[in-house]
């Protein structure tokens, strides 16, 4: 099993729940308005009024095989509009209940 984090801007939040259901990744726990800045040319978003977007977390934890279809669908994602941001991480599960 693998976690995948996912941090994306707030405008990519309700497609990208709907669309993880439509890959039978159906259990996630989700952050609204999460503040933080691209480490490389990404804009900050601090929901403030100079930087007002905001980003959103998602964490699932999904089988191994599952990992390089979610992440292909959220580099396309990504690639649809580079100015709103979106990153995943992948972690090794070692132990759940």
């Amino acid at each position: 099993m693998k976690a995948v984090m996912i941090i994306l801007d707030q405008a990519h939040y309700e497609k990208i729940v709907d669309d993880l259901s439509s890959m039978n990744i159906r259990g996630f726990t989700s952050w609204k308005e999460v503040f933080g800045k691209g480490s490389k040319d990404g804009y900050p978003h601090y929901g403030s009024h100079a930087w007002p977007s905001v980003n959103n977390a998602i964490l699932t934890i999904v089988e191994d095989e599952k990992v390089p279809v979610l992440l292909k669908y959220l580099k396309e994602q990504d690639d649809e509009s580079t100015n709103l941001g979106l990153r995943a991480f992948v972690w090794n599960v070692e132990d759940m209940i």
